[in-house]
């Protein structure tokens, strides 16, 4: 197994809590660089402490791309592998070997598992691949916010599925400034569909229902816009919107463009069957819910909705049995729900409901 410098960099504001679980996670690198963008805490007393070698600056106005473009130039340029971490981000042990044994002279990027959300027993709700560990030289970082690595070279990406990124998220934290920093992107880049994508999704976040829709249109007439999952879930926030503007055809009428653009994705059934549920359709709650589950194999994106893969679709079933008077569906379907999520007291009293209507036959 070849040897390689192996350094991590990340930005960091007001972060204090984090600095010994991080520094921890990435103790074999062989240094880190972290660029503090102001802290008022212990972040940079910490961090130093730690061992991690750190620069302050403040960036006005604040773009993401700009700060981990100054955390990259920290990192020496003889460096071989440079992996991007946010504080609230972790390692999981044994990454160092796992990545020295995938990464050869001609890669220079890895594609990882990346754990963006976890239960309370850590087990991963929302998992992906990321892609922030690369060469060191011919990238730089791109866009306001949700940005992106972008070299002017050819890159030869290595999937490494055993190598692991938890996150670990301040939910305290604010995020505010994320909206106007995409309306920048957008105005920066128009023609560009990713961030076209995330800006309809963070209007819909606001609650803006109908600036949601109008942008995620936009998004779908894009020429760039040829990435189906994404498709589809513009397709399914439009819904989304229509529903809180109590637009219930055509939101309809756009969960149905949303199974038609991507058939082998459970979520935009999933939203069918809330939709019929709200309705109060249960037959379509039992034709959309029965094709869901046909579906088996969760793909490994971000666009992932937990409640796809969660009790959800039990739960709508044994709903919609039970009111339909097939109570043994009912019951086979609540079980099913329960074992995913034993501790839902509403699923228990629901099994004790549909028990007793099954008695009362």
């Amino acid at each position: 197994m070849k040897k390689y410098k192996i350094c991590v960099y990340a930005i960091a504001y007001n972060e204090e809590k984090f600095v010994k679980r991080f520094m921890n996670s990435v103790k074999d690198a062989d240094a880190v660089y972290v660029l503090d963008t102001g802290s008022t805490d212990k972040t940079k007393k910490l961090l130093k402490k730690y061992g991690a070698k750190v620069k302050t600056k403040k960036i006005k106005p604040w773009r993401f791309d700009k700060a981990r473009n100054i955390s990259l130039e920290m990192v020496p340029e003889d460096t071989n592998i440079c992996i991007c971490l946010d504080l609230d981000e972790v390692l999981m042990p044994g990454w160092r070997e796992v990545l020295e044994n995938t990464w050869d002279d001609n890669t220079t990027r890895i594609r990882y598992t990346y754990n963006w959300s976890l239960d309370k027993k850590n087990k991963p709700i929302v998992s992906f691949y990321a892609d922030k560990i690369h060469a060191r030289k011919n990238y730089q970082w791109i866009f306001p916010v949700h940005e992106i690595l972008k070299s002017p070279k050819k890159e030869s990406f290595k999937t490494c599925e055993n190598l692991t990124i938890n996150h670990y998220p301040d939910e305290k934290k604010s995020r505010s400034s994320y909206l106007l920093l995409l309306e920048l992107s957008v105005k920066e880049n128009p023609d560009n569909d990713r961030n076209m994508h995330y800006l309809g999704r963070e209007y819909m976040y606001y609650h803006r229902w109908n600036e949601c829709i109008d942008t995620l249109i936009k998004h779908l007439h894009l020429k760039s816009a040829t990435w189906k999952d994404e498709r589809c879930a513009s397709m399914r926030f439009i819904a989304r919107s229509y529903i809180n503007l109590n637009r219930y055809d055509e939101a309809e009428m756009w969960l149905l463009k949303a199974i038609n653009e991507a058939p082998y994705l459970r979520d935009p059934y999933v939203e069918m069957m809330l939709l019929k549920y709200k309705l109060e359709d249960y037959e379509g709650i039992i034709k959309y819910g029965e094709e869901a589950l046909k579906i088996k194999k969760n793909q490994k994106s971000y666009i992932n909705e937990p409640f796809s893969w969660n009790e959800t679709i039990y739960d709508l079933l044994s709903l919609a049995y039970y009111y339909t008077g097939n109570i043994d569906k009912a019951l086979y379907y609540i079980d099913t729900a329960i074992k995913i999520n034993a501790n839902d007291q509403r699923l228990l009293n629901n099994k004790k409901i549909f028990l007793q209507s099954k008695n009362l036959d």
